[in-house]
């Protein structure tokens, strides 16, 4: 194989490749006499079939089965050898070719550019550590104790109020007619929240133990029996009991309720949980300030064929005179998220970064443990679906490369109290919401632009509260 480059025009190159007909013949007889040891043609003992005879069954398919292992062997060695590194597919164009001829042909391939990664070695990131406060703990305790309403039984004699909670049975009719699922046997509901059908709960208010309430109800747009949606529906109501709530006393009880081993135990749990939860999405603000950097470096040049790639998805679901008129914010948003994925990319090779198939499967099975009782449709789901495993390895080959940017970078460490670790999280959250209005607003036309910014009202971030649990 002889390989030139032919011309030069930035990342564009075009390398000539040239294959005797000697070399190519050779593979063509190895496949010949591979196909002979096993083909079966009438009035020949295997192994002894001429080769004319299989050339003229077998001959194009051979050759082009030939050609195409050629093509792809010697297009990799040619690439390979010259030290380039592909965007994307590169183009093959035959010049000569035949059985009997040498094989030349064209390889126009665009290259990806040289990155040189030492300023990743000046990178300035802060890291937060959150101290918390005593009384956030006793708060947090507090809200879970009044989320865990505890119910007692009353005297029969005492009527429903609101936040009561009420067990009946009951049995429905449409028409006067049953229906698929029109019974039901010790039914719970908390007057008020209204969960069951709406405005069901209200119509049981001043209800007593033993007393039959007639409920009437308009089936909702989601009810099984399509044609009985929005139909009148009457509950015939057997209350069982009525329970009022009770003040849940917090002890250690209360604490091994919530698997812990006591108060204390329960207490130092929390208090883990809250430092986690703020330390995890404050850890996303250090990540947000390696990109941030990372975007600011300068390279000579990007891949044509990766930029329209990245515009394509951009500028997905807009019309044609849409995106020619916003090309030039798309062409900076996709050079600026190109560059973040090659520099990324060039480091994790060089560093010789790898998902392990064992970190995928864990964290599948951490996605899986994260939605109690959706365990079989995730699993299926992740069978299923490649793409979701892809995504999975693209994320952790991510995280994995900047866990190790962040190792080489100047660490400033700073100490912050719940308020100030709030007011970061909200300053962030609010940044990348106006940079998302920003985005939506270059993709609209002109002339919707004002109605879009007046309609547009910046939602607050809250830290949500989680179980209590071990690790």
């Amino acid at each position: 194989m002889k390989v030139t480059i032919q011309n030069k025009k930035g990342l564009n190159k075009d390398l000539k490749v040239f294959v005797d007909k000697k070399t190519l013949s050779g593979h063509i007889n190895e496949k010949y006499e591979e196909i002979s040891k096993n083909v079966q043609i009438k009035g020949f003992r295997p192994g002894k079939v001429p080769k004319e005879v299989l050339r003229r069954q077998f001959g194009q398919a051979i050759f082009g089965e030939v050609l195409d292992k050629i093509l792809k062997d010697t297009t990799t060695k040619a690439l390979t050898e010259n030290k380039i590194k592909p965007a994307g597919q590169p183009k093959i164009d035959l010049k000569t070719f035949g059985e009997d001829k040498d094989l030349e042909y064209i390889i126009s391939v665009t290259e990806l550019p040289k990155i040189d990664l030492k300023s990743l070695n000046n990178l300035k990131v802060d890291e937060y550590e959150v101290t918390i406060d005593k009384k956030e703990v006793d708060k947090r305790i507090t809200e879970i104790a009044k989320n865990q309403k505890n119910f007692i039984d009353v005297d029969a004699a005492k009527v429903a109020n609101e936040g009561d909670l009420v067990i009946f049975d009951y049995k429905a009719t449409v028409d006067g007619k049953d229906f698929k699922g029109s019974e039901g046997k010790n039914t719970q509901l908390e007057i008020g929240r209204d969960l069951f059908i709406k405005g069901f709960d209200k119509q049981l208010l001043k209800c007593k133990k033993n007393e039959v309430v007639n409920v009437k109800v308009n089936l909702p747009e989601n009810f099984p029996e399509k044609e009985l949606v929005k139909k009148e529906a009457i509950f015939v109501c057997k209350i069982n009991s009525v329970k009022k709530p009770k003040e849940i006393e917090i002890d250690d009880e209360f604490a091994k309720g919530l698997g812990a081993k006591d108060l204390n135990d329960l207490k130092t749990l929390l208090e883990k949980q809250i430092n986690e939860e703020y330390n995890n999405s404050l850890a996303m603000l250090s990540k947000k300030q390696i990109l941030n950097q990372i975007e600011k470096y300068k390279l000579e040049e990007i891949p044509e064929n990766l930029l329209e790639e990245e515009i394509k998805i951009l500028s997905q679901g807009l019309k044609e005179n849409e995106i020619k008129s916003k090309r030039k914010f798309f062409e900076r948003k996709a050079k600026d998220r190109i560059k973040v994925g090659l520099i990324l990319n060039e480091f994790g090779e060089q560093n010789k970064i790898k998902v392990e198939e064992s970190e995928i499967q864990n964290e599948i099975q951490k996605q899986i443990r994260s939605m109690p009782g959706q365990e079989k449709f995730l699993m299926e789901y992740f069978k299923k679906n490649p793409g979701a495993v892809a995504s999975l390895r693209g994320t952790i080959y991510e995280e994995k490369i900047l866990k190790l940017i962040k190792s080489k970078a100047k660490i400033t460490k700073k100490s912050i109290d719940k308020k100030e670790a709030e007011k970061l999280l909200k300053d962030e959250n609010d940044k990348h919401l106006k940079e998302h209005h920003n985005h939506e607003d270059n993709n609209l036309p002109d002339a919707n632009k004002e109605t879009s910014k007046k309609s547009k009202t910046p939602k607050k971030k809250s830290i949500k509260t989680k179980k209590v649990s071990k690790k």
